[in-house]
């Protein structure tokens, strides 16, 4: 097309746009009538048109109306849209609130899990909407076992566990940096006992040998050192961190067990340092 026949389509194409009226509520007089001119807006990513008419159907449908579940869906996917993400999160939580038994309501659990998790962030931030997102995704799995989108939650949810363990590390190295060994060791302890699969898990498990060594808490060092030689013969890491502590026995049962038993998350020391 001819640079001056774009220049006048476009002319044509904005003016008629201004000319197009406003999206005014007062317009529908019925319930449906507001719904299909609110789901019009959203197909064609009106998203803030979208949002005022579906928040308006949010609050003046009957409870038990059936235009409120996918009413409470697309106000929250508008918002999630426009990058308003708790606001989206609470929209789709009233869907499995209001509405388990319905077909959105597994769908709605992990759009709410999905959207608090990108309230979180980067692991370094306060953890508390990771939380939230964990708590979404844990009511799909325990609700909804049969629903397909399981799977797909779970692998979220790891993927959420292994950023709580990045952010109990970076905690554990504040302290371990400034020789507050014992506090430090709450969080390592807490990797190894919480989320053991974490790719932080290992690191965990060495920094707390190194901890151990440094406050000759010999015993634990040991121990811990057994165990994980017995995982990993042949990391070098281990073997590194590992360098100077006495040799033990540990038994081939305590293979599977944990590296450091549960009770010392609450105790911040296993043992009596042995001078």
């Amino acid at each position: 097309m001819p640079r001056s026949l774009r220049i006048v389509a476009a002319i044509a194409l904005a003016a008629t746009a201004a000319c197009k009226p406003d999206f005014n509520l007062k317009n529908y007089t019925s319930n449906e009538a507001l719904y299909t001119a609110s789901l019009s807006l959203f197909q064609h990513h009106k998203w803030a048109d979208a949002i005022t008419g579906f928040d308006k159907l949010s609050t003046d449908l009957p409870p038990r109306d059936t235009l409120l579940a996918p009413s409470y869906w697309y106000l929250a996917t508008a918002h999630a849209k426009q990058g308003e993400h708790l606001l989206a999160a609470q929209s789709y939580s009233r869907i499995v609130e209001s509405f388990p038994d319905d077909s959105l309501a597994d769908d709605a659990a992990l759009a709410a899990a999905r959207a608090y998790r990108d309230l979180w962030r980067k692991p370094s931030l306060d953890a508390s909407y990771g939380e939230t997102a964990m708590n979404s995704y844990s009511t799909l799995v325990e609700l909804y076992p049969q629903s397909p989108l399981v799977p797909t939650a779970q692998k979220e949810m790891q993927q959420l566990e292994d950023w709580f363990a990045e952010k109990a590390y970076l905690s554990g190295m504040y302290y371990m940096r400034r020789k507050a060994y014992d506090s430090g060791n709450l969080y390592f302890v807490d990797i190894l006992t919480k989320w053991p699969a974490s790719p932080r898990a290992r690191d965990a498990a060495l920094r707390l040998v190194e901890s151990y060594k440094a406050i000759h808490y010999r015993d634990d060092a040991a121990d811990l050192c057994a165990r994980l030689k017995q995982r990993a013969p042949k990391d070098q890491g281990v073997a590194e961190a590992c360098r100077g502590v006495p040799v033990v026995a540990v038994p081939d049962s305590a293979a599977a067990k944990p590296l450091v038993p549960p009770v010392a998350a609450d105790t911040g020391a296993a043992t009596t340092p042995h001078r």
